[in-house]
């Protein structure tokens, strides 16, 4: 069970906070040899749950009798900072047409 982190597009906090129970691969991949594609005979392979929360994905789990790790994310530190911190770090260019 894990939390899984944000897109690198998504910039705001909604809608982070499921979890995700899948399981461990029970056999190995193989290269399908007539088109070259991947293939697998573990349909649990494909599953994946999402939960709302934490002890829903963990009840779940005791539930079914299935043994189960828990990988907790690392929150995400922000930095205080000022709107003009945006542009200290750029050197000075004239405009052109501006002398």
């Amino acid at each position: 069970m894990y939390r899984p982190a944000a897109s690198p597009m998504q910039s705001g906090r909604a809608n982070t906070r499921r979890w995700v129970l899948e399981f461990e691969p029970q056999a190995p991949l193989f290269i399908e040899p007539l088109m070259g594609w991947t293939g697998s005979t573990d349909p649990w392979r494909q599953v994946r749950l999402s939960f709302p929360d934490k002890e829903s994905a963990v009840r779940f789990a005791e539930r079914q009798g299935y043994a189960y790790t828990v990988s907790e994310p690392g929150e995400r530190r922000m930095q205080a900072k000022s709107y003009a911190d945006n542009f200290r770090a750029r050197a000075h260019r004239p405009t052109a047409g501006h002398r």
